[in-house]
Protein backbone atom coordinates (compact mmCIF):
# COMPACT_ATOMS: atom_id res chain seq x y z
CA UNK A 1 0.00 0.00 0.00
CA UNK A 2 1.62 3.75 -1.33
CA UNK A 3 2.71 5.89 1.87
CA UNK A 4 2.12 9.38 1.97
CA UNK A 5 4.79 11.53 4.09
CA UNK A 6 5.57 15.20 4.06
CA UNK A 7 8.03 16.08 1.95
CA UNK A 8 10.49 19.49 0.81
CA UNK A 9 9.29 20.62 -3.23
CA UNK A 10 10.75 22.94 -5.49
CA UNK A 11 7.98 24.08 -7.54
CA UNK A 12 9.93 26.31 -9.47
CA UNK A 13 13.33 27.89 -10.08
CA UNK A 14 13.88 30.47 -7.10
CA UNK A 15 10.69 29.88 -5.35
CA UNK A 16 10.98 29.34 -1.74
CA UNK A 17 10.74 24.99 -1.08
CA UNK A 18 7.35 24.06 0.54
CA UNK A 19 6.59 21.26 2.46
CA UNK A 20 3.68 19.32 0.64
CA UNK A 21 2.32 15.63 0.76
CA UNK A 22 4.17 13.04 -1.11
CA UNK A 23 3.21 9.84 -2.33
CA UNK A 24 5.42 6.57 -1.98
CA UNK A 25 4.56 3.93 -3.91
CA UNK A 26 5.29 0.46 -2.71
CA UNK A 27 8.49 -0.92 -4.37
CA UNK A 28 8.51 -2.48 -7.88
CA UNK A 29 11.12 -4.60 -8.94
CA UNK A 30 14.61 -3.88 -8.33
CA UNK A 31 13.12 -1.11 -5.78
CA UNK A 32 13.16 -0.36 -2.70
CA UNK A 33 11.18 1.87 0.00
CA UNK A 34 13.95 3.53 2.88
CA UNK A 35 12.68 5.26 6.41
CA UNK A 36 15.43 8.28 5.76
CA UNK A 37 16.45 8.99 9.25
CA UNK A 38 18.36 11.64 8.62
CA UNK A 39 19.34 13.90 5.25
CA UNK A 40 22.42 16.77 4.85
CA UNK A 41 21.57 19.81 3.18
CA UNK A 42 23.62 19.69 0.55
CA UNK A 43 24.36 22.76 -1.76
CA UNK A 44 23.05 20.49 -4.42
CA UNK A 45 20.14 20.84 -3.14
CA UNK A 46 19.95 24.57 -3.75
CA UNK A 47 21.44 24.03 -7.28
CA UNK A 48 18.13 22.01 -7.96
CA UNK A 49 15.92 24.89 -6.37
CA UNK A 50 17.67 27.81 -8.19
CA UNK A 51 17.46 25.80 -11.66
CA UNK A 52 20.90 25.26 -12.45
CA UNK A 53 20.74 21.44 -12.95
CA UNK A 54 17.79 21.48 -15.22
CA UNK A 55 13.74 22.89 -15.32
CA UNK A 56 12.08 19.52 -14.62
CA UNK A 57 10.22 20.77 -11.94
CA UNK A 58 8.38 20.18 -8.97
CA UNK A 59 11.35 18.92 -7.54
CA UNK A 60 12.07 16.57 -4.61
CA UNK A 61 14.91 17.91 -2.89
CA UNK A 62 17.35 15.81 -0.70
CA UNK A 63 19.78 12.93 -1.42
CA UNK A 64 22.80 12.98 1.26
CA UNK A 65 20.77 10.56 3.17
CA UNK A 66 21.03 7.07 5.42
CA UNK A 67 18.16 5.11 7.37
CA UNK A 68 16.72 1.34 7.12
CA UNK A 69 15.21 -0.14 4.70
CA UNK A 70 11.59 -0.49 5.12
CA UNK A 71 10.57 -3.01 2.27
CA UNK A 72 12.08 -4.12 -1.20
CA UNK A 73 10.54 -5.09 -4.51
CA UNK A 74 10.87 -8.31 -6.46
CA UNK A 75 14.38 -9.89 -7.47
CA UNK A 76 16.10 -8.04 -4.93
CA UNK A 77 19.08 -9.61 -3.46
CA UNK A 78 21.60 -8.70 -0.63
CA UNK A 79 19.25 -5.93 0.85
CA UNK A 80 16.35 -6.57 3.54
CA UNK A 81 14.21 -4.74 5.36
CA UNK A 82 15.74 -3.31 8.64
CA UNK A 83 19.21 -2.84 7.14
CA UNK A 84 21.05 0.35 7.97
CA UNK A 85 21.75 1.72 4.61
CA UNK A 86 23.36 5.05 3.42
CA UNK A 87 21.95 6.87 0.07
CA UNK A 88 23.99 6.72 -3.01
CA UNK A 89 23.04 8.46 -6.19
CA UNK A 90 25.43 6.26 -8.78
CA UNK A 91 24.07 2.79 -8.03
CA UNK A 92 26.48 1.04 -10.78
CA UNK A 93 24.93 -1.27 -13.32
CA UNK A 94 27.53 -3.82 -13.86
CA UNK A 95 27.18 -4.27 -17.32
CA UNK A 96 28.06 -0.72 -19.50
CA UNK A 97 31.43 -0.83 -20.86
CA UNK A 98 33.02 1.25 -17.87
CA UNK A 99 31.81 -1.36 -15.66
CA UNK A 100 33.15 -4.48 -17.73
CA UNK A 101 36.99 -2.49 -18.24
CA UNK A 102 36.46 -2.62 -14.16
CA UNK A 103 35.76 1.15 -13.57
CA UNK A 104 32.65 0.81 -12.31
CA UNK A 105 33.02 4.25 -10.80
CA UNK A 106 32.71 5.79 -14.05
CA UNK A 107 29.61 3.78 -14.97
CA UNK A 108 27.63 5.36 -17.95
CA UNK A 109 24.30 3.96 -16.50
CA UNK A 110 23.50 4.02 -12.64
CA UNK A 111 19.93 2.80 -11.54
CA UNK A 112 17.33 5.23 -10.00
CA UNK A 113 13.60 3.81 -9.14
CA UNK A 114 11.69 3.05 -12.44
CA UNK A 115 8.52 4.40 -10.22
CA UNK A 116 7.85 7.61 -9.85
CA UNK A 117 6.75 9.44 -6.44
CA UNK A 118 3.95 11.86 -6.77
CA UNK A 119 1.70 14.98 -4.94
CA UNK A 120 -1.36 13.72 -4.04
CA UNK A 121 -2.96 15.31 -7.54
CA UNK A 122 -0.98 13.14 -9.55
CA UNK A 123 1.89 15.45 -10.42
CA UNK A 124 5.46 13.50 -10.85
CA UNK A 125 8.09 14.63 -9.32
CA UNK A 126 11.63 14.81 -10.09
CA UNK A 127 13.58 13.48 -7.33
CA UNK A 128 17.09 15.69 -6.18
CA UNK A 129 19.99 12.96 -7.75
CA UNK A 130 17.35 10.32 -8.02
CA UNK A 131 16.65 10.28 -4.24
CA UNK A 132 14.46 12.60 -2.88
CA UNK A 133 15.31 12.14 0.53
CA UNK A 134 13.59 15.32 2.52
CA UNK A 135 11.13 13.06 3.71
CA UNK A 136 10.06 10.26 5.97
CA UNK A 137 10.17 7.59 3.27
CA UNK A 138 11.33 7.88 0.01
CA UNK A 139 11.89 5.16 -3.16
CA UNK A 140 15.12 4.21 -4.77
CA UNK A 141 16.70 1.52 -6.73
CA UNK A 142 18.29 -1.18 -4.36
CA UNK A 143 21.33 -0.42 -5.76
CA UNK A 144 21.66 2.62 -4.78
CA UNK A 145 21.04 1.04 -0.77
CA UNK A 146 24.70 0.62 0.70
CA UNK A 147 24.12 -1.07 3.81
CA UNK A 148 27.27 0.10 6.45
CA UNK A 149 27.56 -0.71 10.19
CA UNK A 150 24.26 0.47 12.22
CA UNK A 151 26.45 1.91 15.41
CA UNK A 152 27.28 5.08 12.99
CA UNK A 153 24.87 8.26 14.05
CA UNK A 154 22.43 8.10 10.72
CA UNK A 155 23.18 11.87 10.41
CA UNK A 156 26.97 11.39 10.03
CA UNK A 157 26.78 8.43 8.02
CA UNK A 158 24.38 10.07 5.75
CA UNK A 159 27.27 12.66 4.92
CA UNK A 160 28.95 10.25 2.74
CA UNK A 161 25.96 9.82 0.60
CA UNK A 162 27.37 13.17 -1.39
CA UNK A 163 29.68 16.08 0.09
CA UNK A 164 32.06 14.39 2.37
CA UNK A 165 32.33 11.86 -0.51
CA UNK A 166 32.88 13.79 -2.53
CA UNK A 167 35.82 15.90 -1.16
CA UNK A 168 37.19 12.77 0.57
CA UNK A 169 37.15 11.16 -2.80
CA UNK A 170 38.25 14.17 -4.53
CA UNK A 171 41.80 13.97 -3.05
CA UNK A 172 42.08 9.73 -2.43
CA UNK A 173 40.68 8.53 -5.67
CA UNK A 174 40.51 11.12 -7.88
CA UNK A 175 43.82 13.38 -6.99
CA UNK A 176 45.73 10.13 -6.14
CA UNK A 177 46.83 11.83 -3.05
CA UNK A 178 49.89 10.15 -1.36
CA UNK A 179 52.48 10.05 1.46
CA UNK A 180 54.94 13.29 1.32
CA UNK A 181 53.04 14.87 -1.14
CA UNK A 182 51.48 18.55 -1.47
CA UNK A 183 48.16 19.40 -1.37
CA UNK A 184 46.43 22.85 -1.87
CA UNK A 185 42.36 22.95 -1.62
CA UNK A 186 41.08 26.01 -3.11
CA UNK A 187 37.21 26.84 -1.26
CA UNK A 188 36.97 25.65 2.25
CA UNK A 189 33.30 24.55 2.64
CA UNK A 190 31.56 21.15 3.76
CA UNK A 191 33.32 19.39 0.20
CA UNK A 192 37.20 21.58 0.47
CA UNK A 193 37.05 20.73 4.04
CA UNK A 194 36.34 16.42 3.21
CA UNK A 195 39.13 17.42 0.40
CA UNK A 196 41.64 18.89 3.37
CA UNK A 197 40.11 15.91 5.28
CA UNK A 198 41.49 13.08 2.62
CA UNK A 199 44.41 14.61 1.85
CA UNK A 200 45.23 14.02 5.75
CA UNK A 201 43.85 10.66 5.52
CA UNK A 202 46.41 9.95 2.52
CA UNK A 203 49.36 11.00 4.37
CA UNK A 204 49.84 14.50 2.77
CA UNK A 205 52.81 16.38 4.01
CA UNK A 206 51.50 19.72 3.39
CA UNK A 207 47.94 20.65 2.98
CA UNK A 208 47.12 24.10 2.00
CA UNK A 209 43.38 25.25 2.45
CA UNK A 210 42.19 28.53 0.85
CA UNK A 211 39.26 30.82 1.70
CA UNK A 212 37.86 33.88 1.76
CA UNK A 213 36.42 33.38 4.98
CA UNK A 214 38.89 33.27 8.21
CA UNK A 215 35.77 31.27 9.84
CA UNK A 216 36.49 28.91 7.17
CA UNK A 217 40.02 28.81 6.80
CA UNK A 218 40.02 27.57 10.87
CA UNK A 219 37.48 25.15 10.29
CA UNK A 220 40.00 23.45 7.85
CA UNK A 221 42.57 23.50 10.10
CA UNK A 222 40.87 21.60 12.32
CA UNK A 223 40.25 18.66 9.75
CA UNK A 224 44.51 18.68 8.93
CA UNK A 225 45.24 21.42 6.85
CA UNK A 226 49.08 22.90 7.84
CA UNK A 227 48.93 26.27 6.35
CA UNK A 228 45.91 28.39 5.36
CA UNK A 229 45.92 31.34 2.87
CA UNK A 230 42.60 34.58 2.78
CA UNK A 231 42.86 34.92 -0.87
CA UNK A 232 41.18 37.88 -0.32
CA UNK A 233 43.95 39.29 1.48
CA UNK A 234 46.44 37.69 -0.94
CA UNK A 235 47.20 36.57 -4.44
CA UNK A 236 46.54 32.34 -4.13
CA UNK A 237 48.93 31.40 -6.38
CA UNK A 238 51.78 33.15 -5.13
CA UNK A 239 50.92 31.78 -1.40
CA UNK A 240 50.87 28.36 -2.73
CA UNK A 241 54.13 28.89 -4.18
CA UNK A 242 55.93 30.24 -1.51
CA UNK A 243 55.12 27.60 0.76
CA UNK A 244 56.08 24.90 -1.71
CA UNK A 245 59.00 25.90 -2.45
CA UNK A 246 58.44 28.15 -5.22
CA UNK A 247 57.40 25.13 -6.95
CA UNK A 248 53.34 24.70 -6.16
CA UNK A 249 51.38 22.22 -5.40
CA UNK A 250 51.43 18.38 -6.35
CA UNK A 251 47.73 18.10 -6.30
CA UNK A 252 45.25 21.00 -6.09
CA UNK A 253 41.60 21.14 -5.47
CA UNK A 254 39.16 23.40 -6.61
CA UNK A 255 36.02 22.71 -4.50
CA UNK A 256 34.39 25.67 -5.51
CA UNK A 257 33.12 25.44 -8.86
CA UNK A 258 34.12 29.00 -10.89
CA UNK A 259 36.17 30.27 -13.77
CA UNK A 260 38.51 32.67 -11.88
CA UNK A 261 39.15 29.87 -8.63
CA UNK A 262 40.38 27.06 -11.32
CA UNK A 263 42.57 29.02 -13.45
CA UNK A 264 43.98 29.83 -9.36
CA UNK A 265 44.07 26.13 -9.28
CA UNK A 266 45.74 25.42 -12.51
CA UNK A 267 48.31 27.81 -12.03
CA UNK A 268 49.35 27.00 -8.47
CA UNK A 269 50.53 23.82 -9.31
CA UNK A 270 53.86 22.38 -10.03
CA UNK A 271 54.74 21.30 -13.04
CA UNK A 272 53.39 17.73 -14.22
CA UNK A 273 50.88 18.12 -11.18
CA UNK A 274 47.68 17.55 -11.02
CA UNK A 275 44.43 19.91 -10.26
CA UNK A 276 40.85 18.16 -9.60
CA UNK A 277 37.65 20.09 -10.59
CA UNK A 278 35.20 18.43 -7.69
CA UNK A 279 33.55 22.33 -7.02
CA UNK A 280 29.94 22.30 -9.39
CA UNK A 281 29.66 25.37 -12.25
CA UNK A 282 26.79 26.48 -13.68
CA UNK A 283 25.50 26.03 -17.38
CA UNK A 284 26.76 29.41 -18.56
CA UNK A 285 30.01 29.27 -16.89
CA UNK A 286 33.23 28.92 -19.74
CA UNK A 287 36.96 28.89 -18.91
CA UNK A 288 39.98 30.14 -21.45
CA UNK A 289 43.26 28.74 -20.82
CA UNK A 290 46.14 29.61 -23.02
CA UNK A 291 46.91 26.16 -24.87
CA UNK A 292 50.19 26.26 -24.48
CA UNK A 293 50.46 27.02 -21.02
CA UNK A 294 48.06 23.55 -20.92
CA UNK A 295 50.23 21.77 -22.94
CA UNK A 296 53.60 23.41 -21.12
CA UNK A 297 52.88 22.30 -17.83
CA UNK A 298 51.94 18.79 -18.44
CA UNK A 299 50.34 16.88 -15.52
CA UNK A 300 46.74 16.60 -15.26
CA UNK A 301 43.31 18.53 -15.48
CA UNK A 302 40.17 15.85 -13.77
CA UNK A 303 37.17 16.44 -12.72
CA UNK A 304 35.78 14.46 -9.51
CA UNK A 305 32.15 12.77 -10.01
CA UNK A 306 31.14 12.05 -6.35
CA UNK A 307 35.22 11.52 -5.80
CA UNK A 308 34.92 8.99 -8.01
CA UNK A 309 33.47 6.48 -5.21
CA UNK A 310 32.20 2.99 -5.37
CA UNK A 311 30.07 3.10 -2.87
CA UNK A 312 29.80 -0.18 -1.70
CA UNK A 313 33.82 -0.29 -1.50
CA UNK A 314 34.08 3.23 -0.18
CA UNK A 315 31.20 4.13 2.40
CA UNK A 316 31.68 0.43 4.50
CA UNK A 317 35.57 1.50 5.05
CA UNK A 318 35.10 5.07 5.58
CA UNK A 319 32.17 3.96 8.44
CA UNK A 320 34.46 1.81 9.85
CA UNK A 321 37.40 4.41 10.12
CA UNK A 322 34.80 6.52 11.83
CA UNK A 323 33.91 4.12 14.31
CA UNK A 324 37.29 3.52 15.33
CA UNK A 325 37.68 7.18 16.02
CA UNK A 326 40.41 7.51 13.05
CA UNK A 327 37.78 9.32 11.20
CA UNK A 328 36.45 12.53 12.23
CA UNK A 329 33.04 13.01 10.11
CA UNK A 330 31.18 14.38 12.99
CA UNK A 331 33.02 17.37 12.77
CA UNK A 332 30.76 18.37 10.02
CA UNK A 333 27.81 18.23 11.53
CA UNK A 334 27.00 22.05 12.74
CA UNK A 335 23.28 21.23 13.36
CA UNK A 336 20.64 19.34 13.25
CA UNK A 337 17.12 20.60 11.78
CA UNK A 338 13.49 20.00 11.20
CA UNK A 339 12.00 19.63 7.57
CA UNK A 340 10.21 22.71 7.87
CA UNK A 341 13.65 24.75 8.28
CA UNK A 342 15.44 23.32 4.83
CA UNK A 343 15.16 27.01 3.80
CA UNK A 344 16.66 28.79 6.44
CA UNK A 345 19.79 25.99 6.40
CA UNK A 346 20.27 27.09 2.71
CA UNK A 347 20.57 30.82 3.91
CA UNK A 348 23.23 29.46 6.33
CA UNK A 349 24.61 27.63 3.66
CA UNK A 350 24.85 30.55 1.39
CA UNK A 351 25.91 33.08 3.88
CA UNK A 352 29.31 30.27 4.51
CA UNK A 353 27.55 29.79 8.37
CA UNK A 354 27.55 25.76 8.71
CA UNK A 355 29.32 23.30 7.40
CA UNK A 356 25.95 21.54 7.61
CA UNK A 357 22.96 21.22 8.40
CA UNK A 358 20.91 18.25 8.95
CA UNK A 359 17.65 17.36 8.91
CA UNK A 360 16.82 14.66 11.86
CA UNK A 361 13.67 13.08 10.48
Amino acid sequence: MPYEVQGVIARGKGQEVSLETVVVPDPGPGEAVVDVQACGVCHTDLHYREGGIGDDFPYLLGHEAAGTVEAVGEGVTGLEPGDFVILNWRAVCGQCRACLRGRPWHCFNTHNARQKMTLTDGTELSPALGIGAFQAKTLVAAGQCTKVSAEAPAQVAGLLGCGVMAGIGAAINTGGVTRGDSVAVIGCGGVGDAAVLGASLAGAAKIIAVDVDDRKLEWARGFGATDTVNSRDNDPVEAIRDLTGGFGADVVIEAVGRPETYEQAFYARDLAGTVVLVGVPTPEMRLELPLLDVFGRGGSLKSSWYGDCLPSRDFPMLIDLFLQNRLPLDRFVTETIQLGQVEEAFGKMHRGEVLRSVVVL
